[in-house]
């Protein structure tokens, strides 16, 4: 139906998630009548994408440099870690403007049924991490520095999704995590701010009550 590069191009973009056949078609036909420019900068940017980003040698985020902007911040709380589940909820925290720790990437949750297990995910990166900053705190304190105690893990916020995977994960590294003397928190969930009690769900409702704090 189409020439060969026009197919090729469609078979590959139709390999992007949501992305069926007709929408495939419709970007590759776009690219086609765009500028030859904007072709080569979307272009430029795939390789880029490919070449340049990484993984973060402390929180397993994705960025073009090592250790990312996050983890070199001397201003962010090196004692506190968010643990999430993807890239991307490190940037919709970020746009609360209101955290100020540091973050750990699983890229993934927990699903069996999906033959991800721990192993899949950047568990062991979370486990070497706090019990190394523990074991540095420990072996400062003894030897009299105070710099090691400054980056040891004091607790971590276990932000993934309240879904079966999320809640999952979450009851998995808090077992994981007790037993090194790292405090684990669970993000709050419950009624959304401007919500109705009315709509609510009953498991939210739950939730809500449950995670009532005093005022």
């Amino acid at each position: 139906m189409f020439a060969s590069p026009i197919a090729r191009l469609v078979q590959q973009l139709a390999k992007l998630p949501g992305i069926g056949e007709k929408t495939a078609a419709r970007l590759a036909f776009h690219i086609l009548r765009a500028a030859p420019d904007d072709a080569a900068a979307l272009a430029a940017a795939i390789v880029d994408v490919k070449q340049k980003i990484r993984f973060c040698g402390q929180c397993c985020d994705l960025t073009e440099m090592d250790p990312c902007a996050v983890c070199a911040d001397a201003r962010r709380d090196a004692g506190l870690v968010c643990v999430v589940a993807q890239p991307q909820d490190v940037v919709a925290i970020e746009r609360t403007g209101g955290y100020r720790g540091r973050y750990h990437v699983l890229h993934g949750l927990l699903s069996p049924l999906d033959g991800i297990g721990p192993e899949d995910l950047r568990v062991t990166e979370l486990v070497r991490r706090c019990s190394g900053a523990s074991s540095s705190a420990s072996s400062g304190a003894s030897s009299g520095a105070s710099s090691s105690g400054a980056d040891a893990v004091t607790e971590v916020i276990l932000a993934t999704s309240s879904t079966v995977e999320g809640e999952a994960t979450a009851v998995y590294l808090s077992k994981l995590l007790r037993p090194l003397g790292v405090r684990t928190s669970r993000i709050a969930t419950g009624v959304p701010i401007g919500g109705e009690l009315e709509y609510a769900d009953q498991l939210t409702l739950v939730r809500a009550i449950d995670g009532r704090r005093e005022m």
